[in-house]
């Protein structure tokens, strides 16, 4: 019989990516892959280092794992296991710890599934992550999550991800097509692009040889892909030549995620982030010109170093006023080896909660305000396999989710639709059942 792995994901878009690519090594090497509480032989826990509580957050998987299969081995990969392996090592149960250039290795280390008295940990520097090691998520989703860039060059002062990622570097546009037409023969109808910097694809061996916007038209040209989707793009990045690009395009969607951070010019500053909020503002505005449609979503952290209460509503007053669609918020927490973790002025938690609440509820406010936009028009709509109460999701081309009665032929499907209502209390509503609704 052959042996049985699971897997489980915490983090971004490219760490499921990541985790999808492992489990075909995994596949070749003979093994099994089942759902989590299948009993498996070996469970895959692929680690994030950026969202709060990661140590919890693994030990808690890890415990999970060992209820369904005792005796089960423990591999622990991603952000987290580089950072912190000796941690890792420390939680019961864990019997291999990978960094990141060792994790695409991992069928190599783990020929021998006997639970181990002590935890082995293969992690290298991650200067020693110098490859691209290329992947994309299949199976899961009606979207296929495309990484095409790794690592980060920029030094901002909260973030550890050079730390656990290494330097920038990408795959070659033309492994990039190669495995978007592999994507298509699947049946695949939406690839969203996936990377740490992702506007910052081209660097190879220390040396920029392409940009992204090189990939951009590159990948307009693939057949039998209907949707293309950009994951997150810095402000600085996202030049106006990307932003006419895709207002022309039938394949790119009209749809950005753009870190902003803070909309204070003073905590940008101190994030060593690389633009102000004018460029910022700019860009938002270039996109709405073009694009009225369009969804732009935005990430921001609250309770940064030194932010004052007049910081704070600077941000807010910054994000209400610009035409923006729904926030990812951030509460600020101290990182190890960073410049932001030794800057005084530390603001104290329950403000930073306080902080957190309002751009919650301001984010409500916006994504609302977007979708009573949409009401009325008649669009397309791409449905997704879950199912709950008996019903189904799906997203159009500008992330608007509708809902449907489930259908099993309708997975899979674009959809031509008219967008109805928005319930008052965010539920989804259907008066008549063949109709579908605005989430």
């Amino acid at each position: 019989m052959s042996k049985k792995v699971a897997f489980y994901t915490l983090g971004c878009k490219l760490n499921f990516s990541e985790t999808s690519a492992i489990g075909r090594q995994f596949n070749e090497a003979g093994f099994e892959t089942v759902s989590f509480t299948d009993k498996a032989d070996v469970y895959l826990i692929n680690t994030c280092s950026v969202t709060d509580h990661a140590d919890k957050k693994c030990r808690k998987v890890v415990k999970e794992a060992l209820k369904h299969s005792p005796n089960a081995y423990i591999a622990i990969v991603g952000c987290y296991a580089q950072l912190k392996p000796k941690e890792i090592s420390e939680i019961p149960g864990v019997d291999v710890v990978l960094g990141a250039a060792e994790k695409f290795m991992i069928t190599e280390y783990i020929t021998d599934l006997t639970k181990k008295e002590k935890t082995q940990i293969f992690n290298q520097d991650i200067s020693e992550a110098k490859s691209f090691i290329s992947s994309y998520s299949f199976g899961e989703r009606t979207r296929t999550f495309l990484k095409v860039q790794d690592g980060c060059d920029y030094t901002c002062s909260f973030c550890t991800i050079p730390l656990a990622r290494g330097a920038s570097r990408s795959d070659t546009i033309s492994h990039v097509i190669e495995q978007a037409n592999e994507i298509a023969q699947s049946g695949v109808k939406e690839i969203v692009l996936t990377g740490v910097n992702l506007g910052d694809f081209g660097i190879r061996d220390g040396v920029r040889e392409d940009k992204f916007f090189d990939l951009v038209q590159a990948l307009d040209q693939v057949e039998g892909i209907d949707r293309i989707r950009i994951s997150s793009i810095e402000p600085n990045l996202l030049s106006n030549e990307i932003i006419e690009f895709v207002s022309q395009s039938k394949k790119f969607v009209p749809h950005f995620h753009i870190p902003l951070q803070s909309g204070c010019n003073k905590i940008l500053g101190l994030m060593r982030r690389r633009y102000k909020r004018e460029l910022y503002a700019e860009r938002v505005a270039e996109i709405k010109k073009l694009m009225p449609n369009c969804c732009i979503g935005v990430d921001v952290i609250v309770g940064f170093p030194g932010e004052t209460k007049e910081d704070f509503l600077e941000t807010y007053n910054f994000l209400n006023e610009l035409e923006v669609s729904y926030l990812h918020v951030f509460t600020y927490s101290e990182r190890e080896n960073t410049l932001a973790a030794e800057m005084k002025d530390s603001v104290p938690g329950s403000l930073r909660a306080d902080r957190s609440k309002m751009l919650h509820i301001l984010s409500e406010k916006k994504r609302r305000a977007f979708y009573e936009t949409q009401v009325g028009i008649s669009t397309e709509v791409l449905f997704e396999a879950d199912q709950k109460n008996g019903f189904m999701h799906g997203f159009t081309r500008n992330y608007v989710k509708v809902k449907a009665p489930y259908d099993p032929l309708l997975i899979n499907e674009i959809k031509t639709v008219k967008l109805e209502n928005i319930a008052s209390d965010g539920d989804m509503e259907i008066s008549e059942p063949s109709e579908i609704f605005v989430h």
